[in-house]
């Protein structure tokens, strides 16, 4: 009987991907196939945990299901520093006045940061309205597991002072940072393709040959890294497909329940800070339905992809194609998104984990002391937090570390995380083409 539930659940799981593959060739829309993708892997999951959750085997049919996913997660990360590098050397290539570099920084570094200053003050005043502050979850044999994990991730950052923090930023050796070595890799070849970028503006005049030569080399890369990217994109339906029914199959719903409020507080949060996204762009005259109708499929995908990084070339296209953005705007605002100003994995996760778990160590949260301090840590630490899976988890430790709270509560919400992370990132990515969109429109005004 076990080996024929294990075939059964393979022969459904197949089935299932040849069915998307055929979507495919019949010329379906991507949306459309992400959206059955999405959909099916629920539903898939679901069937076989109600079925063959009890089979001996199941974890055996589970691995199978996981080699598909994991393997699309692994391929988008492999395109995460290529992506990083070449998206911000060819935006200062693309740069027609190198005055404007200036206000376009100033202006996207502006946005990014003070919207995850204001998320951070969303999450905290989310969980004392839920009543979340001081709450204690319930410790499973899954949970138990990622406290442990977690407590040897602290030490990285335990003790570790702010100052030394964005000190990590700095790339030291450039070649680890590209092989993703540290947690804040990311950041760091952001740092040096910035500073690749100026000297390129610095020797533009004097070498216009050679400059222009390397102009061309970086955009030929980047052709061929977007290229890279396409292929990989592809396969988004059947990765979301193995994703989700993953997810379904292995989710403990009875900590679903208890975490309930936990989950409704996280995307009470999530939508204010849509609403304050909708109110910037009011500021430069672009009203909410404009911005949701052309930048849907991209906030789709990032929903159910679940990274930022993955979702960069599709970021950039669509400031580019449908919002008229600069080229070398939408560049630098979607790269630097990835690492900074992640409204959501670096904004109100963490303030909300700070706000529940404080009062139970008897800090007092409605102190100016604890919300100021709180706001600060959150919006420095969110500088070089990854657009790949981790990178919540990463700034919850820095900020929970730093204000001297337990750790377990990280750990303790293990079981829906996937299910907030989606909302989190597709935030996560409205800020970056938010925080272009602003910056052009501005530019263009004061042009």
């Amino acid at each position: 009987m076990t080996i024929l539930s294990l075939l059964i659940i393979l022969s459904g799981f197949i089935g299932s991907l040849l069915w998307l593959f055929r979507l495919q060739l019949k010329h379906i829309s991507f949306n459309k196939r992400v959206l059955f993708g999405l959909f099916g892997g629920i539903i898939f999951g679901l069937v076989i945990r109600l079925l063959f959750e009890k089979v001996s085997n199941f974890s055996t049919s589970l691995s199978w299901i996981s080699l598909v996913a994991d393997a699309y997660v692994a391929l988008l990360q492999m395109l995460v520093m290529p992506l990083v590098f070449i998206s911000i050397v060819g935006a200062f290539t693309k740069l027609e006045v190198s005055k404007n570099l200036g206000k376009m920084a100033r202006n996207v570094l502006a946005i990014l940061l003070g919207t995850t200053a204001i998320s951070a003050a969303v999450g905290y005043l989310s969980a004392i309205a839920f009543g979340l502050n001081g709450a204690v979850f319930s410790e499973g044999a899954a949970e138990k597991e990622r406290i442990a994990a977690l407590s040897e991730k602290q030490l990285q950052v335990k003790g570790v002072p702010i100052t030394e923090q964005l000190l990590n930023l700095i790339p030291r050796n450039v070649f680890a940072d590209f092989a993703g070595t540290r947690p804040t890799s990311t950041i760091a070849v952001v740092i040096f393709a910035s500073f690749l970028g100026i000297a390129f503006l610095g020797i533009q005049r004097k070498y216009a040959k050679e400059s222009q030569t390397f102009a061309d080399l970086i955009q030929s890369l980047e052709k061929i890294i977007l290229r890279v990217t396409t292929l990989v994109l592809r396969l988004t339906p059947f990765g979301i497909f193995a994703l989700m029914a993953r997810v379904m199959a292995t989710s403990d719903f009875e900590a679903l329940v208890n975490l309930g409020r936990f989950i409704i507080a996280s995307y009470a949060a999530i939508i204010v800070m849509f609403v304050v996204h909708f109110v910037l762009l009011l500021w430069v005259k672009v009203s909410p339905s404009e911005f949701l109708s052309k930048a849907w499929s991209t906030l789709l995908f990032a929903f159910t992809s679940r990274t930022s990084a993955g979702t960069l070339t599709m970021n950039v296209e669509t400031q580019i194609q449908k919002f008229s953005v600069n080229e070398a705007i939408a560049n630098f605002s979607a790269s630097f998104g990835l690492s900074i100003g992640q409204n959501g994995c670096a904004g109100i996760y963490p303030a909300m984990l700070a706000t529940i778990v404080a009062p139970t160590v008897g800090v007092n949260i409605f102190s100016i002391e604890f919300i100021f301090s709180l706001i600060a840590i959150v919006t420095i630490s969110s500088l070089g937090v990854a657009g790949v899976g981790g990178g919540a988890t990463f700034a919850s430790l820095i900020v929970l570390s730093s204000m001297n709270l337990p750790i377990a509560i990280v750990g303790l919400v293990i079981s829906v995380e996937p299910l907030i992370d989606m909302a989190r990132t597709a935030l996560n990515v409205s800020d970056a083409m938010v925080a272009g969109i602003v910056t052009d429109r501005l530019i263009k005004k004061q042009a």
